[in-house]
């Protein structure tokens, strides 16, 4: 049996994962505002004609399709290193952040403002391979 101390500094970790959600809520509502701004409705996922929601649309969407991951390395991470894990994430938040504003000018090209979203989320997956070796006891 394996017993994994959750040290306090973990709380770090929480909050980290609860601000990531305001960031997609944040999103959410930036792609509602496009959507009744050019009259793009339900169930259309994306504009034939309207590059600029498209924008709106792929910078919230992409977050969605890394989000998972995220939240994985963070709370796997976070049991290895929860201080440095939280600051990772606040990075990879940071970073979504400002891949959104880029996306939001309408040239896509700038989405990549926040591509240093990757500094935060590389040590996560660090961090996480590092824990689950620790509890399998390879050292």
């Amino acid at each position: 049996m394996v017993v994994v101390d959750i040290p306090a500094e973990y709380g770090y970790c929480v909050l980290v994962a609860v601000g990531s959600q305001f960031v997609l809520m944040w999103k959410a509502v930036q792609v509602g505002k496009m959507r009744k701004k050019f009259k793009i409705y339900y169930p259309v996922m994306y504009s034939p004609d309207n590059a600029l929601f498209n924008c709106y649309q792929r910078a919230h969407q992409n977050t969605l399709e890394v989000y998972p991951q995220f939240l994985t390395c963070l709370a796997f991470g976070g049991l290895y290193n929860p201080t440095m894990s939280a600051a990772a994430g606040a990075v990879w938040v940071a970073g979504r952040v400002a891949y959104a504003l880029g996306y939001y000018t309408g040239d896509p090209k700038k989405r990549m403002w926040g591509a240093f979203s990757y500094a935060g989320y590389l040590p996560l997956i660090y961090f996480s391979v590092r824990q689950g070796a620790k509890m399998l006891g390879w050292f």
